[in-house]
């Protein structure tokens, strides 16, 4: 096994780069930063909008999210594999079709996220932003958001690990993230696929338990914090 590793464990890693595009468990990084970074904006926006008593604004929202949350990520793939060529009549790179699925994919699971960081905190924080003279988007953008924000924060990373796990199904229209190259290594080791399945495996293990830990521990974190300004006789600010 240690061989193996040492074999192909800088392919693992980046792939074919720097001769051909970044791969491998780099490749597999990017897609989910990218993707989780830039949904978030919608995310926020979403949200926002999910929270809203304007049907205008709520309807779209959420059949936005009740669509995209009820459907697989590999139906999305395709449609913007097959579809987004077709509307803007150019042809589209595997990994730019697989970055705008995710991206769209994680706007949904992300904009709940948003909108349950915002619904749970307590009402007073809003009525005590209109009683200072704030407006609605004024008390959501300076005392709302920012403290939804923080409680956000283990989702989130959850959401990230949730994440680099889904995008291994990208692999299927050729982009060269972890899973394609482990494919890659198998039809060369075909004498023992189960060891290549095995690295495979840790690759994902390690990061991502690694990252629900660090989550557990943000969570302990902000609900310690949370105590303590609550505590009799701490002052709560806004």
């Amino acid at each position: 096994m240690f061989e193996f590793i040492q074999k192909y464990g800088l392919f693992y890693l980046l792939g074919g780069w720097p001769e051909t595009e970044l791969g491998g468990f780099a490749g597999t990084l990017v897609l989910a930063g990218v993707g989780v970074g830039v949904s978030f904006p919608l995310a926020i926006v979403i949200g926002f909008a999910r929270t809203s008593k304007n049907p205008a604004f709520f309807i779209p929202a959420s059949v936005w999210v009740y669509m995209l949350r009820g459907i697989p990520l590999l139906m999305i793939l395709f449609w913007a594999y097959f579809l987004i060529p077709e509307l803007t009549g150019r042809a589209m790179t595997p990994f730019a079709t697989a970055m705008a699925a995710i991206i769209i994919y994680e706007s949904a699971f992300m904009a709940e996220i948003v909108r349950a960081g915002i619904l749970g905190l307590p009402k007073g924080q809003t009525e005590a932003a209109r009683s200072i003279g704030l407006g609605y988007w004024q008390a959501m953008r300076y005392v709302v958001l920012p403290q939804a924000l923080v409680n956000m924060i283990p989702s989130f990373v959850n959401q990230f690990v949730s994440t680099v796990k889904a995008t291994s199904i990208v692999y299927i229209i050729g982009v060269s993230e972890l899973t394609f190259v482990a494919q890659q290594v198998n039809a060369i080791e075909v004498t023992n696929p189960v060891r290549t399945f095995i690295v495979l495996a840790f690759f994902y293990f390690i990061p991502c338990w690694g990252l629900s830990v660090l989550s557990r521990k943000i969570e302990r974190d902000i609900g310690a914090r949370r105590k303590a300004a609550n505590a009799p006789g701490k002052e709560i600010r806004i």
